[in-house]
């Protein structure tokens, strides 16, 4: 692999992290904040736009492996620049939509931005430039955009409340133009032989048993995360804790899935990436345990336990495949193992809904199950498979 310029990782990680922050907040952080308002102003109900969000996360799934390809032959800079023209656009169909039909053309690009631009094409980006170095750039882009959350949801609800859902939507779209492309166009260029080019377009890469084992644990995980950020509030109330100290432990997620990101790279760093995502696994359980026992009085440990095993498993997603499998064809890999996932993560909100209505707190005990269904999957793909064969 030949570059134009030894890449900078504290550059490209900072440069990474901070349009990762950007496409998160911008994205799949924004519906969490707008879905009220944007239903009020079309006469809709919000499940018609969290409808809408979930056909993104399956159109953000459909072209997953395909981006990966194109990560893999040309490198990501590019591919990470498009995200940015395409995130602005669909947050200018947002912010323009007049009737729902609009609006949904406008999720659905922005289903597409999620693609191009979210953890599996940055994490690919990663893979493509420092190869199997990759492992601590990708645990430092996760410590700067785990503030998406932080950052976007209250700028998100400031610029609702002061200058309206419409207007809100179309500042993202111009710092994706103003800040956003820049920065990604600021990445390392990446060149590759022609006889690698002419591999990794036509990439054979075998469903074995690693594959559909970590596919599995990835969706399963994935689910749980996605279902706990839609209804945590919701299922703390339910398990008895008050309004106030739902909120209290929400905001704690955030925190928490930062502080183990840092655990991640200051301690589990020395183990193979397995460890932490095995680990990843059985916080959540432990502390639904707790909390259905203890009632909302162990909200706050709870979210913790729960915050701190999200913040790892997104880790997990980008560094156990490139141990397993190591750094060739990784992009494509990604967006294999990451198509579940998205499906799987575009219905967990209805689903989880649903069962907080029929059984309660008692949904914790689904949640909790998926999680350790995930930790038996991890615990059967072993770490000797990370060794690339070589002749």
């Amino acid at each position: 692999m030949k570059q134009e310029t030894a890449p900078s990782r504290f550059w490209t990680v900072a440069i990474l992290g901070t349009t990762q922050t950007l496409a998160w907040a911008s994205s799949y952080y924004l519906v969490a904040i707008l879905a009220d308002p944007m239903a009020r102003d079309l006469a809709i109900t919000p499940t018609n736009i969290f409808a809408a969000f979930s056909v993104s996360l399956l159109l953000a799934a459909v072209l997953g492996p395909r981006i990966g390809r194109t990560i893999d032959q040309l490198g990501g800079r590019g591919v990470l620049a498009v995200s940015n023209l395409i995130f602005a656009l669909g947050l200018v169909l947002l912010a323009i939509a007049p009737s729902p039909w609009v609006l949904w053309a406008g999720w659905l690009v922005m289903g597409a931005g999620m693609g191009f631009g979210l953890y599996d094409a940055a994490f690919g980006t990663l893979g493509r430039i420092f190869g199997d170095a990759a492992r601590r750039p990708i645990t430092g882009i996760t410590l700067i955009a785990g503030f998406a959350s932080t950052v976007g949801w209250p700028l998100t609800t400031w610029g609702d409340a002061t200058i309206g859902w419409r207007m809100t939507c179309a500042a993202w779209a111009c710092a994706h133009i103003v800040l956003g492309l820049p920065l990604n166009l600021l990445l390392p260029r990446i060149r590759r032989a022609a006889s690698d080019a002419v591999n990794a377009a036509k990439p054979h890469i075998p469903m074995d048993r690693a594959m559909w084992l970590l596919g599995f644990a990835f969706a399963a995980g994935w689910v749980v995360s996605t279902a706990m950020a839609a209804h945590l509030p919701r299922l703390l109330e339910a398990a008895g804790a008050t309004t106030t100290q739902a909120i209290v432990a929400g905001a704690l997620i955030g925190p928490a899935q930062v502080a183990a990101r840092v655990v991640e790279a200051s301690v589990l760093s020395r183990f193979h990436p397995l460890i932490s995502a095995r680990l990843s696994t059985v916080l959540h359980p432990i502390g639904a345990g707790a909390l259905i026992l203890g009632g909302g009085i162990v909200a706050m440990p709870f979210a913790l336990l729960h915050g701190a095993g999200n913040g790892i498993l997104t880790i997990a997603r980008g560094t156990v495949p490139l141990a397993v499998f190591g750094p060739s064809n990784y992009g494509y890999r990604l967006g294999l193992l990451g198509a579940p996932a998205r499906i799987a993560q575009a219905a967990a909100p209805l689903a989880f809904g649903f069962l907080i209505d029929v059984f309660g707190s008692g949904a914790l005990v689904v949640s909790a199950a998926l999680c350790l269904a995930a930790l038996a999957a991890l615990l059967m793909v072993k770490p000797i498979e990370a060794a690339p064969k070589t002749s």
